[in-house]
């Protein structure tokens, strides 16, 4: 699965990285949590160039009664993403990239749970798989935009820490993943594990496993208590 993951790329990296429309405001995020808010990137209506904004984690669907369901809807099975009716929609129209720079997986030591810090050998920025939908409160009309990170099988690095992975996208399936026109096989085509050889997984601090902190400790190196 992914439940927490990092976003520290400088705003001009990420315009570069992913042709954004603009040059976002950096705002380094070590710690991003179910519920709150994060950067997410979709198509325009001009060619060659993709938007960002901010949406809340955790996908909550037109016809839900209320927006509280989307606490449970932070990631979407690739294997029932098409399907399953709380996602088949946005599947279907609305489907963006999330930026990210490193997701976190924990494995149980001794009683306790040694984060660990998923990211590229290079460092560079890179893009989960995501959908999002629009929501309104009936009584204000009021817009509420969601996403949620699609999920698949762990290639063999990560299966030492968990049974599922983010779906992460090459640069060259960034387009075709946004484009509505693409068909479903060619979507269900990309949802697969990133190869390992590009991945590492570095233990990190254990400051992570508190929403509350969102600051470059959370990377600072494992307590030794952890490590033993």
């Amino acid at each position: 699965m992914c439940g927490r993951y990092t976003l520290s790329t400088p705003g001009a990296l990420l315009q570069e990285r992913f042709d954004l429309d603009h040059e976002p405001e950096s705002m380094a995020r070590y710690n991003i949590a179910p519920t709150q808010e994060a950067p997410v990137i979709v198509a325009t209506a001009q060619p060659g160039l993709r938007h960002l904004e901010t949406m809340r984690w955790g996908l909550v669907p037109a016809f839900a009664k209320d927006p509280t369901q989307g606490a449970r809807a932070i990631n979407a099975r690739s294997e029932t993403v098409a399907s399953r009716p709380s996602f088949r929609d946005s599947f279907a129209t609305r489907r963006c990239l999330v930026p990210a720079d490193g997701f976190y997986e924990w494995q149980g030591r001794g009683g306790a749970k040694q984060p660990f810090h998923a990211r590229r050998r290079d460092l560079a920025p890179f893009a989960f798989a995501g959908l999002w939908a629009e929501w309104r409160e009936r009584s204000t009309d009021t817009p509420l935009r969601t996403y949620t990170i699609i999920t698949c099988p762990p290639n063999e690095l990560l299966s030492t820490l968990h049974d599922r992975m983010p779906v992460v996208l090459p640069s060259a399936d960034f387009s075709p993943w946004l484009d509505e026109e693409t068909d479903a096989e060619e979507l269900r085509s990309l949802l697969v594990p990133a190869p390992e050889d590009a991945w590492e997984v570095v233990p990190v601090s254990s400051r992570v496993n508190s929403v509350r902190n969102d600051d470059p400790s959370c990377l600072g190196p494992p307590e030794q208590s952890l490590l033993f």
